[in-house]
């Protein structure tokens, strides 16, 4: 048996960009916390075959962007018990072709495990349950509710953003005592208080207006271009800050539509300066993705919910709605309209802003590796 000597492994799977972000903010904290520690980031699906990463990377990304409607059946689907013959062709088509990453936990002899995503959670599970690796995992779940496919059974720990999140974890079997809330982890810029005036002067923007920035996601899905034409219509003219991160074709396309606009705008490339955008934000428009979410409250930002993916993403909607930390648009169209009521409401602005902040759980990226690391020294003694 593998007895668990090796490196702390931090799990995570690129189906979407969020996992990896909280992986590489698990990291930070761990490294935050003990130096010295031999830590890895592994994404599974850069393990495994080219067929399978294919079919569950870009499989995702294809419905998210073509069929979100059969994204969000799936993601219900998924989410019930007994699922029979389904579950069993789901587990045998993943055992088919997960044989590397299986090799790959097996040679490196991991002492702990964390993961970002379920897929790795399950492929722990499975060769604990064999009895092939012995040390303990941890899993830190990524939006505001929880699913069924988190549950992956032996784990130690699992890390959920709210109460409910427990609660519903709990309904599946899992001890309470088993499930910490500690929020969503966040890159570690995000946890240090900035200069927002000094910011806005190095990067010219007009203390007198208001900043509304508009996130692509980390999948470049969504109309960005027919959000950003709405925002320009506006007859206020707040600074529009464009994030298109790694995605250099639809920096270009939005830099030629804005070329001849007289409103003040910026198109950003990728920048590792999120947290100093979003600080100095009035207003975030994005999808409603968990780690968007967790770091937009932790800023006290209030979020502009549009083409929100159906499954985790309306529930992270939901809950933001629920707490009064956001608006939604449900029709493009309508975004300059409600973006511009807002900007001329300072003072139901002011009220999403206070609500965005107490949503907030700065420091949960500690609070985790603090816990799965004393998993380590539970194990010892």
């Amino acid at each position: 048996m593998n007895t668990g000597e090796g490196p702390i492994l931090i799990l995570t799977a690129s189906a979407g960009a969020g996992h990896g972000v909280a992986a590489q903010a698990v990291e930070s904290a761990i490294r935050a916390r003990c130096p010295d520690a031999d830590v890895e980031v592994l994404d599974v699906l850069r393990v495994c075959n080219s067929f399978f990463r294919a079919v569950y990377a870009q499989g995702y990304l294809g419905l998210v962007r073509h069929a979100p409607a059969g994204m969000g059946m799936l993601y219900d689907t998924m989410d019930r018990p007994d699922l029979g013959l389904r579950e069993t062709l789901r587990v045998g088509f993943q055992n088919m072709n997960l044989g590397t990453v299986r090799r790959f936990l097996l040679r490196r002899e991991p002492r702990l495990i964390i993961n970002t995503h379920f897929l790795p959670a399950e492929v722990v599970a499975q060769l604990r349950r064999e009895k092939k690796i012995s040390c303990p995992q941890a899993t830190v779940t990524t939006d505001f509710e929880t699913h069924r496919l988190w549950v992956q059974e032996p784990t130690e720990r699992y890390y959920t953003a709210t109460e409910q999140g427990k609660a519903y974890l709990a309904t599946w079997g899992v001890d309470p005592a088993r499930i910490l809330v500690t929020g969503i982890p966040v890159r570690p810029g995000f946890e240090q208080p900035s200069n927002g005036s000094e910011f806005r002067k190095a990067h010219q923007l007009d203390p007198q207006r208001p900043v509304v920035l508009l996130l692509c996601g980390g999948c470049g899905v969504g109309p960005t271009e027919e959000l950003l034409r709405e925002l320009l219509s506006m007859p206020s003219e707040p600074t529009i800050v464009v994030i298109t991160g790694r995605n250099e074709k639809l920096r270009k396309r939005l830099e030629r539509l804005t070329a001849s606009s007289d409103k003040p705008v910026r198109i950003v490339g990728f920048t590792d300066r999120m947290h100093e955008w979003m600080g100095v934000a009035d207003l975030i428009v994005s999808k409603p993705g968990g780690l968007t979410v967790a770091e937009a409250t932790v800023c006290g930002t209030p979020l502009v919910s549009v083409n929100a993916i159906p499954g985790q993403e309306t529930r992270n909607s939901d809950y933001l709605l629920e707490n009064g930390a956001a608006i939604k648009v449900n029709n493009t169209r309508l975004l300059g309209f409600r973006v511009a009521q807002l900007l001329e409401d300072p003072e139901r602005l002011a009220t999403l802003r206070d609500a965005a902040r107490a949503l907030g759980r700065p420091g949960a990226a500690a609070r985790i590796a603090a816990d799965a690391l004393s998993l380590l020294e539970e194990r010892r003694n």
